[in-house]
Formats: structure tokens, sequence, C-alpha cells
């Protein structure tokens, strides 16, 4: 129970089926800056809320302290993946972490028959066990982000809010007249105040504003940068190069040169990535999949081969540290994180 809408509506519908239902609150970061805005979770009047909603429906609710964990495990590791030059993706570590390692333990000590939580996915029986698939409602699915979800957790695991449309969760909220009905939703990057990453950055990696040059995939120094973390694969603005003959984008981060690699759009074009670290609910060695390798992206055919996965047409914007999720229609597969990738071939001179 973060204390937000989605997991007080879930843990509603389980004291609403007559079992014994139990709620658990992670505190996650302090008090300070990253929760003195609407949008957090975790932490300060969040807790307070989860209490409040578990005291009207007359459930335990448990709070416990992960804070350390927390800060190991995702907002550090967040800091040294831009350090690196690379793109993060803390929610998912979140969840592969402190939420779903932690809280399955916790809730398997207390005997419980299965995890509910508030994330915007479906569970579905299939022909060899329990399937992972999007949310019946596109704009609030989050499977992208539960990739690295097991099978052993996927078995355990309930999602009640899979098949329904965000409006009828508030509703549901506000007919059992829970304080947090109306209550804004959680930020993707709880812990980042304002969106401004390079500050926090910057706090716990004193060293990351170390500048370098702007290099253009020709080799000529175009300017000088104020520190990697200030860019991102596919970024086009806040470059300040002007007098450029066509617009340029970031194509690549050096962070053991401290260089920012420039170009033309053409030159984000990637046919293939090498995935790491993968996770599987299925068999997709030499299949036809359709890959999403953005959060905000459309997934686009693609086949994966010994590691690699090539797509059927160059994709855009792709950087080492993002996920590549796997879909066979609505059915999550699994996915792995983008290590490196391979470029389309570009001749700088017509470009």
């Amino acid at each position: 129970m973060s204390g937000g809408v989605d997991s007080s509506v879930v843990a509603a519908l389980a004291a609403r089926t007559g079992a014994e239902t139990i709620g658990v609150t992670l505190q996650l970061y302090d008090h300070g800056s990253a929760v003195k805005r609407a949008g957090a979770c975790c932490a300060g009047q969040d807790i307070r809320d989860a209490r409040a909603v578990a005291d009207k429906l007359g459930i335990a609710h448990y709070v416990f302290d992960h804070e350390s964990q927390f800060r190991e495990s995702v907002i550090d590791h967040f800091a040294d993946e831009y350090m690196a030059g690379r793109t993060p993706i803390p929610c998912v570590r979140c969840n592969m972490g402190v939420k779903f390692t932690d809280l399955f333990r916790m809730a398997r000590e207390l005997g419980a028959d299965c995890l509910a939580t508030g994330h915007y996915v479906r569970r579905v029986e299939g022909a060899k066990g329990a399937e992972l698939h999007r949310a019946a409602d596109p704009a609030r699915d989050q499977s992208y982000f539960l990739f690295a979800t097991t099978q052993d957790q996927l078995d355990y695991l309930r999602f009640p809010l899979g098949d329904l449309p965000k409006p009828q969760v508030r509703e549901i909220a506000k007919e059992l007249g829970l304080i947090v009905a109306m209550k804004p939703d959680s930020q993707d990057i709880c812990f980042v105040p304002d969106g401004d990453y390079a500050s926090v950055v910057r706090k716990i990696r004193p060293d990351a504003e170390t500048g370098g040059d702007i290099v253009h995939l020709d080799g000529r120094v175009l300017g000088q940068h104020k520190g990697l973390i200030h860019y991102t694969v596919g970024q086009r603005k806040g470059l300040e190069l002007g007098g450029q003959p066509v617009p340029l984008y970031v194509v690549r981060l050096d962070a053991a040169k401290g260089e920012v690699t420039v170009g033309p759009r053409e030159a984000l074009g990637v046919r293939a990535a090498r995935v790491e670290e993968c996770t599987w609910l299925a068999d997709v060695e030499g299949r036809d999949v359709m890959a999403k390798v953005r959060s905000l992206s459309k997934p686009v055919p693609a086949r994966l081969e010994n590691g690699w996965l090539r797509f059927e047409n160059p994709e855009y914007g792709v950087a080492p540290g993002q996920a590549a999720v796997l879909y066979d229609r609505d059915r999550v597969l699994g996915g792995g994180w983008i290590e490196e990738t391979e470029a389309v071939e570009l001749d700088l001179a017509a470009a």
C-alpha cells in the first residue's frame, strides 16, 4: 500500500471478499524535498494515507523501513548508470528488488496465500500456467516495468486492477469513502523532484558534472558539455551547438572518454541490440516477437537470436541501460537490459 488510490482500492477489493487482508507499506526514502509535492509515494503523508485507508477498511497495516535498501539498489544504481553514460529505468529496478523480492518474503513469512498489487497488468491462466498480459486499458498498462517478474513470482501475484480503467478505480474509491479517491497519481520516478535527474545524481556523485568534448560522428569537436548526466541518447535540445546545417542529436555517450557524440537523426537508427540479465516467461529464441525498447514507444517487429534482438526495421532512440521487453500480442514474454547497440550503416557525406 503505497498510499495511492490504486493500492488502496486493491486492499478494499481484497477485504470485501471476506479474506483476511493485511496491508504492507514500504518506506522507501526520507520525508525530504522529494515528497513535498503531489505525485510522490512511499514516504511521509503517503504512509499516513495508507494507514488511514487500512483503518477505514478495518484491516491490519504494517510499515517497514526499507530506505537503505532502496537507496543502495535503486537510487545509487540510478546515479551510477547516468555516470556511465547509460539511460536507467529505476522503476524496474525497484520492482525487481525492494518491492517484489522483499514484499514476497514478507508475505510468505506472514503466511499469505497471495500478494496483490495495484499494477495495471493482467495475470491470465494459460495452458502451461500463469501468464503476464498487458492491461485492458492501454493508457494505464505497466507491463513494460514488470518484465523482470519471474514465473515463481507470477504464480503468487494477483493484479485486481488489470481489467479496469482508471476512472472506474477512482469511482470505487469514492463509493467506499476512501480519502485517496482523487489523489494525484504517483510519478514514474518517485524520488526525483521536478524531474531534475541531474540534481539527484549530483547530490549522490559530486563529481558527476565533469565536462568534456561534444564530438560529431565525423570526428570534429563541435563544443563542450557540462557533464554526461545532462544528456541521453536521442536528445536534441540543450546541445547549444548553433550554426549547424542540420539538426543534431545525441547518438552515444562515452564515459571513458567523457565525450558526447552527436549526429543527424539518421544516425540514431539501430538494427540490433544485445540484451543481458534477461528474465523469460516463455521460449523466445529465434521467434518472431514484438519488442518495446522504451516505456512510451510502440512495440515493433523483431527476433531474438543468440542474445541479440534484431529489428525488422531500424529503431530509433535505443540506448544502453534501457529495457527491451518482448510481447506476443498482449502476452509479456519477458525481457532484458540493453547492453550495446548495432547502428545502421550511415553515409555521413550524404547525411
